[in-house]
């Protein structure tokens, strides 16, 4: 256990590393703090589009589910793929074309100031809530790794968050996604291939798993199944392309780069989704009743699976490699929420409302790192009521949040790009609309009702949980997709006094963005300093060679710093050799 915390301090050592190698690159204005200044490269931007889609969720709830449902889980990960997809084509750069540098601000040109403020004060609670569940997620893990009290390690592990985020904004929050994403890339391809060697390979995982791989145990409905791949494409399609998580694409530093983020997002999500739920899937064969190894955790006992696995099968010091990726999944989601969080306070409410227009851009600066403080503070609480939640697994807690809370608000900013003409009351007009077709699900439209309905009876509580998901998504699919679309009838255009914003608007986001004059310094540096991260992060793993293993964890390890040496090296190599060809000119 010793080794693992020694992992564990690494891990750490080096994230307050990449903060303060990029504190200087955000401390320019609250533009470079919020966004980067919009301009950064398209293999950082898709990291985090991947990471902040990704979180510590995926290693505890995701796997629980897995492990309990075979198949199934991969209804979530299949609706990413389709959404970056349509972001690929559509949606990514014209969310960089809208040139502003947070989500309320696009509200706030595309709908109007009302609106503006609306949703600033939807959007932060909300994004509070969610990082919550994130951060609930790694204190679960935690805790029953390493024996400690669980709001202990939230304490902890929201005050690095904080801490990263706090002190180089959004350089710092995107770099260390991008070096969070190799973290979890080594451990989920580690495990993964381990997995499939105990167990014997993929057929095995299809021919044995209980109840059939592509069903399940507890499943009466095959049909339920169906349905709930279907609906999450839908769900997701909205979750990542809206207004409000168009953040991650305004970073970019044109339109071609923020196009190129989702490409590379859809790629890293359709590999992780082969790889990530191996070892669950393969412990559930290997050990039927590892779920009750933390059986003191109550429901959420199951989403320590990946723990179980990688402590039973894998060498030593791979279980603080596994917390260093949750350490890294959960911060990646958790530090971009509060940067988020920070710009839309201080752009949309505070410089406009409380300074009335009179804050300098220093003192934005300076009550964006307040704003980034109380955010934080907010999430650790939030993440510390949930642990009371010991009724609910950590799948049911995401789907619940995110189905009932989240789909109302999303509706409208998934369709402001997509519908141009609709009155101004139209946005949070829908937004409460749809908080009561959640109620509705809630207190009405129950799994049993709608089971009565097509005559399904005796639900198991796999079938209730999938049946009220598939229900909250269906309900907001016809009725608040449905409303916000009639209210389109109601659109007066003589009466519009946004008109002519709306309409500069629009023609921003059909008019491609291109890099600023003196870019190319700057991709430099972003290549040289990642470069030097990652290199850094390899020689890390190189040491881990050193805890007694066998010769096959050794060569692993080894492996593992291999691959992540290269990419490191090949980032050094691009910024020196740009470096080169611009003396060359500069000669001749």
């Amino acid at each position: 256990m010793e080794y693992d915390y020694l992992v564990i301090v690494g891990y750490f050592i080096l994230m307050v590393g990449i903060s303060l190698l990029f504190k200087k690159m955000a401390s320019k204005s609250t533009s470079d703090y919020f966004r980067g200044g919009g301009k950064m490269l398209w293999w950082m931007v898709g990291a985090t589009a991947f990471m902040t889609q990704f979180s510590a969720w995926t290693f505890t709830g995701a796997a629980g589910k897995a492990f309990s449902s075979g198949f199934e889980i991969l209804g979530v990960f299949v609706g990413n793929m389709v959404a970056y997809a349509f972001a690929f084509f559509y949606f990514s750069r014209r969310f960089r074309q809208m040139r502003v540098d947070t989500p309320t601000e696009a509200v706030r040109r595309r709908f109007g100031n009302g609106n503006e403020q609306f949703f600033t004060w939807v959007i932060i609670p909300l994004s509070v809530l969610n990082a919550g569940v994130w951060l609930n997620g790694l204190g679960v893990f935690a805790s029953a790794v390493f024996n400690t009290d669980i709001n202990l390690t939230i304490w902890v592990t929201g005050a690095a968050v904080l801490l990263v985020s706090l002190i180089s904004g959004a350089w710092g929050v995107v770099a260390s996604d991008f070096i969070q994403s190799l973290v979890v890339a080594v451990i989920s391809i580690a495990c993964a291939c381990v997995a499939l060697f105990v167990i014997g390979g993929p057929v095995e995982i299809i021919d044995k798993f209980p109840g059939g791989f592509l069903v399940g145990p507890d499943m009466n409905y095959p049909l339920l199944i169906v349905g709930s791949f279907l609906f999450f494409i839908v769900k997701q399609l909205q979750s990542i392309n809206n207004m409000q998580e168009s953040y991650r694409f305004l970073n970019a530093k044109d339109s071609k780069n923020a196009s190129r983020a989702a490409l590379l997002a859809l790629g890293m999500m359709f590999i992780g989704a082969m790889i990530w739920f191996i070892p669950p899937w393969a412990l559930r064969i290997l050990d039927p009743n590892a779920a009750m190894a933390y059986s003191n955790l109550g429901k959420k006992a199951g989403d320590a699976v990946y723990l179980v696995f990688a402590r039973d099968y894998m060498p030593t010091g791979t279980v603080g490699l596994l917390m260093a990726g949750l350490f890294a999944a959960t911060m990646s989601s958790m530090d971009s929420a509060l940067n988020r969080n920070s710009g839309i306070f201080v752009r949309s409410f505070y410089a406009p409302i409380m300074r009335r227009g009179k804050a300098t851009d220093k003192e934005q600066l300076r009550m964006g790192m307040i704003a980034s403080i109380v955010n934080g503070i907010l999430v650790i609480l939030c993440a510390q009521f949930y642990v009371s939640l010991r009724g609910l697994s950590l799948f049911d807690l995401m789907m619940q949040v995110a189905t009932l809370l989240q789909s109302p608000i999303l509706v409208p900013l998934f369709l402001a790009i997509l519908i141009r003409k609709t009155p101004k009351w139209a946005p949070w007009a829908t937004v409460i609309f749809g908080l009561c077709v959640s109620l509705m699900v809630v207190k009405v439209w129950t799994p049993d009702v709608v089971g009565g309905w097509f005559g399904m009876e005796n639900l198991t509580g796999r079938e209730s949980s999938d049946l009220k998901i598939m229900t909250t998504i269906c309900a907001h699919l016809v009725l608040t997709i449905g409303f916000f679309l009639c209210t389109t009838f109601f659109y007066k255009e003589e009466k519009d006094i946004y008109k002519e914003q709306t309409l500069e608007f629009f023609k921003d986001v059909d008019t491609k963005c291109i890099e600023e004059e003196g870019q190319d310094v700057v991709d430099r540096q972003q290549r040289h300093k990642l470069g030097t991260l990652v290199m850094c992060m390899a020689a890390g793993l190189v040491l881990m060679i050193l805890i007694p293993n066998p010769l096959w964890g050794r060569l692993l390890f080894l492996a593992c710093s291999a691959a992540v040496f290269i990419v490191g090296y090949a980032l050094k190599r691009s910024a020196t050799a740009g470096t080169v060809e611009q003396k060359h000119i500069a000669t001749n």
